[in-house]
């Protein structure tokens, strides 16, 4: 037994690993990944590997799922059998051919047929070593009883290479046909007679690796004298041999992958002004925003889309507060306040996670970084202590760091959103309004959510809220769940009763909970929930601290150097605060140099032509231009995403930019020799920052319409009971499938499905005129929809 660790590849590009579990033949990570895929793919694959020591980390097998089956397994765990990792296997990219064949006159007067293959181009070849490859094509033509070959020229660093190289072959028989004055070449040879282009990376002094390949039968061109297409490059082919694989063990996966179709913005206007009409529903029940909540109960991502759409539109609050105040008028306990999984819950959870990412980091983020680098032992079960361990020792450090959690928590009320701070005051009004008894209710409506929901389970799974790069390993883990236990019942504690202990099943907990015991905590908590649920607007701190927003290694080109070369790109340490950009030789070492966040005017992508480089952004400040090269284009991404997010209210933002370099005398991209020459090209991110630069109103609408579609029958289920409650002043013994929904005025919810059935329909004639338009535009074969697979 070895340790190991999984990796997420999008085809041969790793974007996420997860930690390393050690020694068990049965790991169990329980890591989730959610990112935007930034460009097209055709796998997406999980790779196993078993940790190397001294040696090359050794792969166990891998999951390889096409992008066209994704669907399949869409939202629900499955078992995958690993397979064996092939290096013949692992391929990606698309190639374009032009095939014909020709007639030709032979030197003794005959007519023969002549192939012609032109290889014009690749796009998307993997990365080799983390750089681009050296890419060549070899074009084959197999037969039963020849195989000729041909080779384009290498190209140099390149994951698109430009090859426009046309290759000959003759398509003859025997000499004893060269007497016939028309000679035609026979249906069996034609059946028999492949074209093969396999694609290569060249590799010097080592063994050249397979990229991919794809084969053409000849016999396609007898109807058809020239074919022009684009072809996924597939596995090589070892003659379709099947082998008996050997059980490599299997990998449970939950996969939720989303495609959008999005229409123009003006096809979603009826069914967005239907949503936000939602908060002014007089029951709040009977409203478009509500009916999807309660037709969509069982899948907890389709409030989502409704939380991003009211936010952006300034009316997530009203409708938050509707939708609670009908949740307490069903609610018969204090003590049971906003327990559930209900729709007003999901929307605050939601509404939390968006608004509050730089709440959370710049209140927990230094404090977690700290307790996630230090090796201090904090267990205190006397069960799982290690040999030598001193449970007094790790007493002290428990309390030492829950402590540090817990100020940075009471001390961060003037960095709470506004949004965060809105709803919380409202839910303490409707708590106050629903208990008037209960003196107490009114700090657990609040710390229920802002504790329990928030801080508590960040603090659990930093790595979920983008608070650490990593999942921390066994030891801290277990540390950060022993802090946000306490987290929970400190933040609980204060606002109900002094007799929390009783709230913990193991004895250490207990005896450790009582060094926290004191009037002061009680106190200190009300006082951070009276602030952040207060109807003040809050200001933002005048000072405050530098937080790391993001850090991580990278290659640098060296700044202002004019040529290219491969010594002007340097591996560096990456970071970014919330007042400036640097980077450094290594981790932990002083800057190099040093960017303030005011300095950027601009942050864009880089075109691979400049430096012949993927994955590579370009940081355009009031001094020289920094060009910098991710990992991989998901990291791209997100570097580019949260450098623009920082810098867009500076003044002087740049509105046009450069997509290349400017080497030799000019700029690669527009040829202007000035290096002041305004750009060539606008500027992805001019408008200032904000909460509703994020959110695509127009994608989270075609989210909702989806739901709506998916799940129609439960819909109509709606639709009949509110006819039935209407009809028969109640619903009958015999309705118990609308036992489910909530009802207030059938009239008035059966009026808005009806609207919902209608715009929904309309939509749905829109997506298949576009379908059709889509389907004919971009034929079989063409750059968009590539061939799979061999042609014959």
């Amino acid at each position: 037994m070895r340790d190991c660790f999984c990796t997420v590849s999008l085809d041969q590009e790793e974007v996420f690993r997860t930690k390393v579990f050690e020694k068990s033949l049965s790991p169990f990570y329980g890591e989730d990944f959610y990112f935007e895929i930034p460009r097209p793919f055709q796998y997406l694959s999980f790779y196993v590997y078993a940790k190397g020591v001294f040696q090359r980390d050794l792969s166990v097998g891998k999951v390889a799922i096409r992008k066209d089956e994704l669907s399949k397994y869409h939202g629900r765990e499955h078992w995958f059998s690993l397979q064996p990792v092939d290096p013949n296997s692992e391929v990606q990219g698309k190639v374009h051919l032009e095939m014909k064949l020709n007639e030709l006159i032979t030197d003794n007067g005959s007519v023969c047929q002549q192939l012609v293959v032109r290889v014009i181009e690749c796009q998307g070849l993997p990365l080799i070593s983390g750089q681009c490859c050296d890419p060549y094509a070899t074009v084959s033509l197999i037969g039963p009883a020849r195989s000729d070959q041909k080779k384009t020229k290498v190209k140099k660093k390149t994951s698109n290479p430009q090859f426009e190289e046309t290759f000959y072959f003759e398509v003859t028989r025997s000499s004893s046909y060269t007497k016939k004055s028309q000679f035609q070449v026979e249906e069996e040879d034609i059946e028999k007679l492949e074209i093969k282009v396999d694609l290569w990376n060249n590799g010097n002094l080592v063994q050249d690796v397979f990229l991919g390949e794809t084969r053409v039968s000849v016999k396609i061109l007898r109807n058809d004298s020239s074919h022009r297409a684009w072809y996924l490059l597939q596995p090589k082919d070892n003659g379709n041999k099947t082998s008996k694989v050997d059980d490599l063990g299997s990998l449970r996966l939950n996969i939720t992958y989303t495609e959008d179709n999005v229409l123009p913005s003006k096809y979603y206007t009826p069914l967005r002004d239907l949503l936000l009409k939602s908060p002014d529903v007089k029951h709040i029940s009977a409203s478009a925003a509500h009916i999807l909540g309660d037709i969509c109960r069982e899948r907890y991502e389709a409030v989502l889309p409704v939380v991003r759409l009211l936010l952006h539109h300034n009316r997530l609050v009203p409708f938050v507060t509707a939708i609670a105040a009908l949740e307490l008028e069903q609610t018969q306990e204090a003590n049971t306040i906003f327990r559930g999984n209900s729709l007003a819950t999901r929307c605050i959870d939601d509404m939390m996670k968006i608004v509050g990412k730089r709440y959370l980091t710049v209140t927990l983020k230094p404090v977690l970084d700290e307790i996630c680098e230090s090796s201090k032992s904090c267990e205190i079960d006397p069960i799982k202590l290690k040999e030598g361990d001193n449970v007094e020792v790790n007493k002290e450090n428990l309390h030492l760091y829950v402590q540090k959690v817990f100020n940075s928590i009471i001390q961060s009320s003037m960095s709470c959103p506004t949004v965060m701070c809105d709803v919380f005051n409202s839910l303490r009004q409707l708590a106050t309004k629903r208990f008037p008894d209960d003196p107490h209710v009114q700090y657990s409506a609040v710390s229920s959510f802002v504790f329990l929901r928030f801080f508590a389970v960040a603090v659990l799974s930093p790595h979920s809220f983008q608070l650490r790069a990593h999942h921390p390993d066994a030891e801290t883990s277990r540390t950060l769940t022993l802090i946000s236990k306490t987290i929970q019942t400190l933040g609980s504690w204060g606002s109900l009763s002094k007799n929390k202990l009783s709230s913990f099943k193991e004895s250490y907990m207990y005896d450790f909970f009582k060094s926290f015991q004191e009037e002061k905590y009680i106190e200190e908590v009300k006082k951070f929930l009276d602030e952040i649920s207060s109807n003040e607007s809050k200001e933002s701190s005048s000072v405050e601290e530098s937080v790391i927003l993001k850090e991580g290694e990278v290659h640098k080109r060296a700044q202002g150097r004019k040529r290219i070369g491969k010594k002007n790109f340097k591996k560096r340490w990456l970071r970014l605060t919330t007042r400036e950009l640097s980077y450094h030789k290594h981790k932990g070492k002083d800057s190099l140099y040093v960017i303030p966040i005011k300095n950027i005017l601009a942050v864009e992508k880089l075109e691979e032509s400049a430096f012949n480089k993927k994955n590579m952004f370009q940081v355009i400040h009031t001094e020289k231009l920094l060009y910098v090269q991710a990992n991989n284009c998901v990291e791209a991404n997100e570097w580019i995403e949260v450098l623009s997010r920082v810098s867009r209210c500076n003044l002087g933002r740049l509105n046009s930019y450069h997509p290349s370099a400017y080497i030799s005398g000019n700029w690669l991209c527009c040829k202007a020799t000035s290096e002041t020459q305004p750009g060539c090209k606008p500027c992805t991110a001019t408008m200032p920052a904000n909460i509703q630069l994020d959110i695509d109103c127009d994608r989270e609408t075609e989210r909702i319409f989806s739901l709506f579609v998916s799940n129609r029958s439960k819909l109509q289920k709606m639709e009949d009971a509110c006819a039935s409650i209407a009809v028969y002043q109640g619903p009958q013994k015999e309705q118990d499938d609308y036992s489910h929904f909530t009802i207030q005025d059938p009239r008035e919810t059966f009026n808005t499905i009806k609207q919902i059935h209608e715009i929904t329909e309309q939509l749905q004639e829109h997506h298949e005129t576009f379908q059709k338009k889509r389907s004919t535009s971009a034929k079989y074969g063409s750059e968009q929809n590539p061939i799979v697979g061999k042609t014959s």
